[in-house]
């Protein structure tokens, strides 16, 4: 399990602390990382950290945070990651489609800009915002990159430590609405980790994915004959294990006959990836295990163990799977542990394993049938992937 921090960053640091966790990290990720230099030399990682080093020369949390990016995205490994202590966002969150980067939630303030295109910040237009992200993030898989963006575009140290802003406390987003007009608006930062983490109001158009806040639920709808079974987190929902899940979910194939079964694995980012397997196992067997009757929605969120079950579905069933490709690779290094930088706090997430899923098979897990969302239809509550298989919702 990766360590996740509670606490509130707010020590004043110096260059020697900075230089200290710098020297830290460099000693210690080697040694526990699997194989830190499979993807980068010793010799380049070292000259990395020395880059990292030079430039710090009036170091500030912002800017270390950063430049700790840089080096994930030279060392190459998609689990090996830096985990900060962000006690800021911005109350807004966007999401990407076929025509751009569009907001999709806000705060109670900013609820007149929902589904507004995001064309700059702070002055910067998108396209330079974007480059200035690939210093950050991988951009080898755009996938990848697209998930990763869309959780920092709302991050006022990220934007600080690039250089698209110059201050943590407000943001300007320059947002065009659907009738063409351009607006500049400046939204204020509050406290917390993540846009998750708060009460924003999102766009009201009914879809079916976002219905339930849980690790795995399902519905049944009788006049498609469609059973779609959403699995969220490949973790164990509180108060409710996957097992007793498993059965109930079971037992409402063995009543209702389905005509189809949708597995939606688009918003999982991974987990334990051996809770699934009882289900996998009886779906092979069943008679949905056919072509035109089983189908399994994959998309730029779907990561580590969450793929890995994709991979399961498509190598061991005739399942057909549906969306864009994942963010996680088929072979990849994971089973992530961290560690702690002393003086920042900022955890360092190394892998421990190397997970070969499918011989052969570079990149990520690309559908078999792809799907272009829409603005327009996210609108109008429409999911391209369920009406492609058929939905009726």
């Amino acid at each position: 399990m990766l360590l996740h921090s509670g606490l509130v960053f707010c020590q004043q640091l110096s260059k020697a602390d900075y230089l200290e966790d710098l020297q830290y990290l460099k000693d210690t990720l080697p040694k526990r990382h699997i194989n830190l230099f499979a993807r980068i030399s010793k010799a380049d990682f070292d000259k990395n950290i020395a880059a990292i080093e030079s430039r710090l020369i009036e170091p500030d949390y912002e800017t270390f945070t950063t430049e700790l990016f840089k080096l994930t995205v030279a060392i190459g490994d998609e689990h090996t990651h830096i985990e900060p202590i962000f006690t800021k966002v911005i109350p807004i969150r966007f999401n990407k489609f076929a025509e751009g980067i569009y907001v999709t939630a806000t705060d109670t303030t900013n609820t007149d800009v929902l589904l507004y295109q995001l064309t700059g910040i702070n002055g910067h237009a998108i396209t330079e915002v974007i480059n200035r992200f690939k210093e950050i993030i991988q951009s080898g898989n755009p996938s990848f990159f697209d998930a990763r963006l869309l959780n920092f575009l709302n991050n006022p140290v990220i934007l600080k430590g690039l250089g698209i802003t110059g201050n943590t406390e407000e943001t300007r987003f320059e947002l065009t609405a659907p009738d063409g007009k351009t607006i500049k608006r400046a939204i204020r930062s509050v406290t917390g980790k993540d846009a998750g983490s708060l009460p924003l109001v999102g766009v009201k158009n009914r879809q079916l994915s976002p219905k339930e806040h849980k690790n795995y639920w399902y519905a049944f709808d009788p006049g498609s004959g469609t059973l779609y079974f959403n699995y969220n987190n490949c973790q164990e929902q509180d108060g409710h294990p996957f097992s007793v899940f498993n059965d109930e979910l079971l037992a409402m194939i063995i009543k209702s006959k389905p005509q189809r079964l949708v597995i939606d694995l688009r918003d999982n980012s991974g987990g334990n990836s051996t809770i699934l397997g009882p289900f996998i196992e009886r779906i092979k067997r069943s008679y949905l295990n056919s072509k035109g009757k089983l189908f399994v929605l994959i998309g730029r969120e779907t990561f580590s163990s969450a793929l890995m079950n994709a991979i399961e579905l498509k190598r061991g069933t005739y399942a057909t799977l549906v969306g864009q490709p994942t963010s996680g690779s088929v072979n990849h290094y994971g089973e992530v542990r961290g560690f702690r930088l002393p003086h920042t706090k900022i955890v360092i997430g190394y892998s421990t394993r190397y997970w070969e899923n499918w011989q052969g098979h570079n990149g990520p897990l690309t559908p078999d049938v792809t799907i272009a969302y829409s603005v327009k239809n996210y609108s109008k509550g429409i999911d391209e992937a369920l009406v492609y298989t058929d939905k009726t919702w």
